[in-house]
């Protein structure tokens, strides 16, 4: 992994937090609304997916779609440097139901203003999370819900925002196999008994 030179981009990133720390203990009537109307929204949001069926005992694959706002970006799952906030997203299944693996997609190296020297791996626009999951052979074959939330930092060409976490969730439907479904038929004996 490259190591930053000793005022390369991390530099830059803390000079950037730095100012945006002084700028605000000057007071909060120095903030601009612009500011303030990003701490109370989301830059990403995710689309209701529909709603997946999965045979109990089988994984099933669950694609979530996410949109981060225009003229911003986030972290990719693998940023290139290790002080960059990665986008993450952490699930809350149900008893017996497994997450078995969360799959995200390659983000797209990018430079900015801030570092223009410097690449960085990110999403932007529409991007997929694909989750699967695994209900075990016991689940009852009825719909649930699956809660979490999603990781990210956003940032525009100029600076980089506090982390923030989206709330989201999904539903799925288990439901039997078909060979669960198919009654067994009892072998019958070749000798007859009187």
């Amino acid at each position: 992994m490259r190591v930053a030179s000793s005022f390369g981009l991390q530099g830059k990133h803390i000079l950037i937090c730095s100012a945006l720390l002084a700028s605000s203990a000057a007071g909060f009537s120095s903030v601009n609304a612009q500011d303030i109307s990003y701490s109370r929204k989301q830059s990403v949001t995710m689309q209701p997916p529909p709603i997946a069926s999965i045979y109990r005992g089988h994984p099933g694959t669950v694609q979530l779609q996410f949109r981060v706002s225009s003229g911003l970006h986030i972290n990719s799952n693998q940023p290139k440097e290790e002080y960059l906030k990665k986008t993450e997203l952490k699930l809350d299944a149900p008893t017996d139901i497994t997450i078995e693996k969360v799959i995200y997609p390659d983000g797209q190296d990018r430079t900015f203003p801030f570092a223009p020297d410097e690449p960085i791996n990110v999403y932007s626009g529409d991007f997929p999370i694909e989750v699967v999951l695994r209900p075990l052979k016991t689940v009852i074959p009825m719909k649930y819900a699956v809660h979490g939330w999603l990781f990210y930092q956003a940032c525009d060409n100029a600076a980089c925002y506090p982390p923030k976490r989206l709330p989201m969730s999904f539903e799925i439907k288990v439901v039997k196999s078909a060979t669960e479904t198919k009654k067994r038929i009892p072998p019958q004996s070749p000798h007859t008994h009187d």
